[in-house]
């Protein structure tokens, strides 16, 4: 489902488009506000991050909104009422994004049953491995649920075309070493490394870590480098820097 999905936008865009918030942060109200810009906007997949203490693919501006959600006293039941609520308002598809130990705590069965319950169509989980999420893939599967799988720069080309191997619904290609937030450069090395994945991958792929401009959406989209473009900090960036309004020109400014 997720994947004929994207391939449909795909086709009829160019390229699809996946934003990103924290559950609860700035606010569940604020959340909302900045789900309705991306919505107007044409936003694609929206991935809602269940804040975690310890979010270690999160860069600093997340890292924050991480706990502020926490010490606001965000729970997993607040996070799903959100997506359930998204799922019916909006256009665009909702995955969870989060670290492994919610799902553990909740349960992988009562987890991915809860969110194919909210309206979710997948999951993305960057601290579980391949190696042991065949648990959760499948869970997911039974739940009709994408668990996405990742890749990045250090993995070697015979790691992707394993990973790769075991993908559904699209993979998530981290554009540079480090965390999230740090504007990206697409440097030399990195062709080799989009031709990598592109051999290997049935999927549709997604890139994100410091995506910001529209120069980078063009980028992207230039000889299919990739099928989504993945933004997170730059919006939550935006929306705390200049409102809604502001929001909505950023968002205007890239995909216009």
């Amino acid at each position: 489902m997720l994947e004929k999905f994207v391939r449909e936008r795909v086709n009829t865009k160019g390229i699809a488009v996946m934003g990103h918030i924290v559950c609860g942060y700035p606010s569940f109200e604020a959340n909302m506000e900045i789900l309705e810009e991306m919505d107007k906007a044409g936003v694609d997949l929206v991935e809602m991050q269940f804040p975690f203490s310890e979010p270690i693919a999160d860069g600093p501006l997340f890292l924050t909104a991480n706990q502020a959600s926490l010490d606001k006293g965000t729970k997993i039941a607040d996070c799903f009422n959100i997506m359930k609520e998204a799922s019916k308002r909006f256009s665009f598809k909702t995955l969870m994004m989060g670290y492994y130990n919610t799902v553990f705590k909740a349960g992988e069965v009562n987890f991915c049953e809860r969110l194919k319950a909210s309206g979710a169509c997948g999951l993305i989980v960057p601290d579980l491995p391949l190696e042991e999420d065949a648990g959760l893939v499948q869970a997911a599967e039974v739940n009709n649920l994408s668990l996405i799988r990742l890749v990045a720069p250090t993995n070697t080309g015979e790691r992707i075309q394993q990973i790769l191997e075991h993908a559904s619904g699209f993979v998530y290609a981290v554009a540079r070493k480090g965390v999230t937030g740090s504007k990206t450069k697409f440097a030399e090395g990195m062709e080799e490394y989009f031709q990598t994945i592109k051999k290997y991958a049935s999927v549709p792929v997604a890139v994100g870590f410091g995506i910001s401009q529209r120069a980078d959406l063009d980028y992207l989209k230039e000889q299919g480098r990739a099928d989504i473009a993945v933004m997170g900090t730059a919006i939550l960036k935006t929306y705390l820097e200049s409102g809604r309004e502001g929001l909505a020109s950023f968002f205007k400014n890239i995909m216009g």
